[in-house]
Parts: C-alpha cells; sequence; structure tokens
C-alpha cells in the first residue's frame, strides 16, 4: 500500500481545546440515554427474537439462523457506507447529532414492525421476517454508528472518553435487564401469544424514539479537525486507504467481532437454558439479571481502576475473572444456584470489558490520524458497527444452525439428549474458546500506553 501524501489530503491533525472542556453530568447522562434506546431494541432482538421466530412464528431455527447471518453480511456493507456518510455529513447540528433527529422515528416503527409478524404460510413468513429484519438493521446503522461517533466529538480527552462510555453502557445494560426481566411478563400480562408480543415492543419502540430525541437535544460536538475547512471532507479512497495503516484498529474489530460472536450467543441462549436445562422458563429473568446487574452495578466503581491500570489490563484480568464463574458452572450445570453463583462472577469480569470496548476504539481515531494525517470517526465507527453487529448475527446464526444440527424443535415440552446437550455446550464451554482468542487479540494491543504521546503530538502538529 503506498504512502499517503499530505498534499492529499483536506485537513491534518485536531485541535487539543476539547481535552480540557469538562463534561457535564447532563450529557454524560443524556449521552447514556442514546445507547438504553438502542439497547430496547437490540437486546430484544439477541435475547428473544430467534425464540419469538422459532416458538411463537413457527419459523424453522435453521432457516432463521442462515437469514440472520447473510442479513448481518449484507449489514457489514451499509456500516462502511453509513461511516463514509458520516464523515461527509455538514449541518447546523454538526456531523453525528442530527442522524438521531432524523431516525428516531424510523426506529421506532421499524421496531414495531419486527415484532408483527403476520400468518402469511411457511413461505411468505420467511420473506416478511427477511424484509423486516433487514429494515431493522439498515435503520440501526443509520442512527447507532452516528451516536458511536459522537464520542468522539464530544471530548479528545481518554479519560472524559471512558467516562461516557461507563455511562453509556450503565445505561445499555439497564436497557438490557428492563428488556430481559419485563419482557415475558408483559406479554402475558397483554394477552400472550402474538398480540402480547406486538404491544409490549410498541411500547419499548415509542420509548426508544424518546430516548434518542433526548440524547440529541443534550449533547454538543466539540471536536474539530485543526486546519478545519468546511467546504471539504475526506475522499472515501484517502479514509479508506489510512484505516487500513492502523494496526490498532484493526485489532479492535477483531476483538469487537469475536466478543459480540459471543453476546450474540449468550444473549439469546437464556432462554433455551432456563426452560431445557433449568426446567423453569421463569428464571430467565433471574439467570439475565445474575449476568447483567453485576455489570451494571460494577460500572458505578471501574473508572478509577481503568485509569489506574488502563483499559487493555483492566480488561484482560476481567476476562480470567470470567473463567472462574464458567468453572463453578461446569460443576453442575443444572444446578440453578451454582449457574447463579457463576453467572454472577462472569458479569463481574465482564465489567471493564464493557466500561472500556467503545472508548479503545474511540482511541484508535487519534492513533490513524497521527499515522496518516486523516480524521474519519464515521469510518472508524462503521466498523466497531460492524464488528458488533455482524458478531451478533454470526453468534445467533451459530445458535440457531448448532440447535438445529441438535435436534432441537421449537414449541415442545421436552428436547432430545443431543438438544439439550447443545444447549449445555453453547452455554457454558463456547465462551471459553471466546475468551481465549480474546486474550491473544488483546496480547497485542499496546495503545493505552502510547496514547498520550500520541495525543501530545497531534496537539503540537495543530
Amino acid at each position: 500500500m503506498s504512502a499517503i501524501r499530505k498534499t492529499d489530503l483536506p485537513y491534518t491533525s485536531a485541535t487539543g481545546d476539547t481535552a480540557a472542556t469538562k463534561i457535564s453530568f447532563t450529557e454524560k447522562f443524556g449521552y447514556g440515554l442514546g445507547d438504553f434506546s438502542s439497547n430496547l431494541i437490540f437486546t430484544a432482538i439477541s435475547s428473544f427474537l430467534l425464540f419469538y421466530y422459532t416458538d411463537i412464528a413457527g419459523a424453522s431455527a435453521a432457516a432463521i439462523g442462515t437469514i440472520i447471518l447473510l442479513s448481518r453480511l449484507l449489514d457489514g456493507v451499509t456500516d462502511i457506507g453509513m461511516g463514509a456518510i458520516v464523515d461527509k455529513t455538514k449541518s447546523k447540528h454538526g456531523k453525528a447529532r442530527p442522524w438521531l433527529l432524523w431516525m428516531a422515528i424510523p426506529y421506532t416503527i421499524s421496531g414495531i414492525l419486527l415484532f408483527t409478524v403476520p400468518d402469511l404460510g411457511p413461505v411468505g413468513m420467511l420473506v416478511y421476517i427477511t424484509i423486516t429484519y433487514n429494515l431493522i438493521h439498515i435503520i440501526y446503522t443509520a442512527i447507532n454508528i452516528p451516536y458511536g461517533v459522537l464520542n468522539s466529538l464530544i471530548t479528545q480527552d481518554q479519560y472524559q472518553r471512558s467516562s461516557l462510555n461507563i455511562y453509556r453502557m450503565f445505561m445499555a445494560l439497564s436497557a438490557a435487564i428492563t428488556i430481559i426481566f419485563f419482557t415475558l411478563p408483559l406479554v402475558n400480562a397483554f394477552g400472550g401469544g402474538k398480540q402480547g408480543w406486538i404491544i409490549t415492543f410498541s411500547i419499548f419502540s415509542v420509548l426508544s424514539a424518546i430516548l434518542f430525541l433526548i440524547t440529541f437535544f443534550t449533547t454538543k460536538e466539540r471536536v474539530k479537525p485543526a486546519q478545519h475547512d468546511k467546504t471539504q471532507t475526506v475522499p472515501l479512497k484517502i479514509g479508506l486507504k489510512a484505516l487500513f495503516r492502523n494496526k490498532y484498529w484493526a485489532l479492535m474489530v477483531a476483538f469487537m467481532l469475536i466478543t459480540f460472536t459471543g453476546s450474540g450467543i449468550a444473549g439469546g441462549l437464556g432462554i433455551y437454558y432456563a426452560q431445557y436445562i433449568l426446567n423453569n422458563p421463569n428464571l430467565v429473568g433471574p439467570l439475565g439479571l445474575a449476568g447483567l446487574f453485576p455489570m451494571l452495578f460494577g460500572l458505578l466503581f471501574i473508572s478509577p481502576l481503568i485509569k489506574k491500570f488502563g483499559k487493555r489490563n483492566s480488561i484482560i484480568a476481567g476476562l480470567v475473572l470470567g473463567l472462574v464463574g464458567t468453572v463453578i458452572i461446569v460443576i453442575d450445570p443444572s444446578s440453578f444456584s451454582l449457574v447463579l453463583i457463576g453467572s454472577i462472577i462472569r458479569g463481574i469480569g465482564g465489567v471493564p470489558l464493557v466500561g472500556s470496548i467503545w472508548a479503545m476504539l474511540a482511541d484508535t481515531i487519534e492513533y490513524g490520524e497521527y499515522k496518516s494525517g486523516v480524521r474519519t470517526e464515521g469510518l472508524v465507527y462503521s466498523a466497531g458497527s460492524f464488528g458488533t453487529k455482524v458478531g451478533m448475527g454470526l453468534g445467533a446464526a451459530i445458535m440457531g444452525w448448532t440447535l438445529s444440527f441438535g435436534g432441537y424443535v421449537g414449541g415442545i415440552a421436552e428436547q432430545s439428549d443431543s438438544a439439550t446437550a447443545t444447549i449445555l455446550f453453547l452455554f457454558v464451554y463456547v465462551p471459553v474458546i471466546i475468551t481465549a482468542i480474546q486474550l491473544i487479540i488483546l496480547y497485542f494491543y499496546k495503545l493505552d500506553k502510547e496514547y498520550p504521546k500520541i495525543l501530545k503530538k497531534l496537539q503540537n502538529r495543530a
């Protein structure tokens, strides 16, 4: 790959003024609400959509797994396109914030359609699922990539970015807990069946639009390129060339892909594990809370540890602790008490990861600017979104295919031994494989130590 010449660049480094700007609680809280909004629908997709399709709508698990994977691969292409669009966006509200305003209502409508599968016969149902599943992810791309970019446009301060990420993830986990704990009770309260699902997710979808609008009105874009020219943008060819010179961006894409593949498997598996391994579907709420609530509580205290030990080292320690939780579950996977304890320990181990992962991606923006002179927040975050959605899709597809291969049949009271063994393998042993790969990737990530020097050099350029 040829070097990028300075004469090819519309602008170079960013100013350092925003590193000294203190971000208010209102802005941090408002920013965090955006991920609460995202996860009202996104957690529903990962936790309940496969179950809804197989056990409520009556679709084949293998067919749904294939649709999900193909849709997520297509979604990865739209992510790159959306990243480029964000980088070229110019409005009085900035380049990222206006998309929250423009896409809030479409996001609500697509969320309602997702859980409104009509009786169209086997083929018609799969066509409807394919259309609405792709629609929600196109709109999610159009609102969530700008939302992620907004973090890097609010501040350049490494610690404040971590703080914004903690608020974001605290709200994301709060939304996940809301969905996991209240979905089935609300579905039953509204009459169960398809009617209960439609009403429940109509409520969640409308709430998501309101919260995204609050994020829009409470946040502000501050970061600008140093040699700023409102008439110029980074050409896509130059932006992509610069992106692929950014080794830490590549590592973070790989890390996010494998991380969210694990999340895609774990997120949708809880209801199957509760029903067929623990023999009580009502345990799906407590089981989900056991993993999520420790993360939610831990985010209140993780910031000083991340500041002292760094994001990478904190995540590594958390991953090792998560393995301890898995060992406890292995002792007796059918014991709810041991599964609960193991899940709590897993949840605690996940705190540094959820508190740092998006801030780590944001830090690669400055590294890329330092290496090439090109600042492309949209393309960087589109890659993060690619890792998130393709990973979640791959995880859901793996789960659907593996369940089908294991002989799972939706809607029956008892599953075969091979089906329950498959559920057990996905819940207990796959997380160990995921963790091993994560640790290998993090071994090569050294940006935490390099970042202060890089930011100082960028400020000197400005």
